[in-house]
């Protein structure tokens, strides 16, 4: 019986990801356009600056996540109603965070992403400069 009773908790434990599957219909917006072609541009134009947040790597224009899907009806169905993009951005900062923007405002916690490659390359010249430096006094003690 506790045999029986191991392997259906295991089978359930391995059916347990096909419950999670997204069921629900795309929003209405997700794949379709605006029928006013100025309102698509501004929402297409919007919706390459935001970051899917499920990949990461693509804007939610690219991406066929659910999230970036909800995300893109969101965008057009507020261009529809006349919101502006700005406005737009920032209520979805303020809902996701700046991680959502390619373009993250300057803060304390953005302050590593901005300065970050400023710093690699003052230490890679830093280590540059002193490697010629040690090179050049090591030719002029051979001579």
């Amino acid at each position: 019986m506790s045999l029986r009773l191991a392997f259906l908790c295991l089978l359930g434990a391995f059916a347990l990801p096909l419950a999670a599957q997204d069921r629900l219909p795309p929003a209405p917006y997700a794949y379709q356009q605006l029928k006013d072609p100025a309102q698509e541009a501004r929402a297409k134009a919007l919706m390459e600056e935001l970051r899917c947040l499920v990949c990461q790597g693509q804007s939610i224009a690219d991406s066929d996540a659910p999230l970036a899907g909800d995300m893109r009806h969101e965008v057009r169905s507020k261009i529809a109603a006349g919101e502006s993009p700005a406005a737009i951005k920032s209520w979805l900062v303020a809902r996701y965070g700046n991680w959502v923007s390619y373009d993250p405002p300057f803060d304390m916690a953005t302050a590593f992403l901005w300065l970050g490659p400023l710093l690699f390359l003052a230490v890679g010249g830093w280590l540059a400069f002193g490697r010629f430096r040690r090179g050049e006094s090591d030719s002029e003690d051979a001579a």
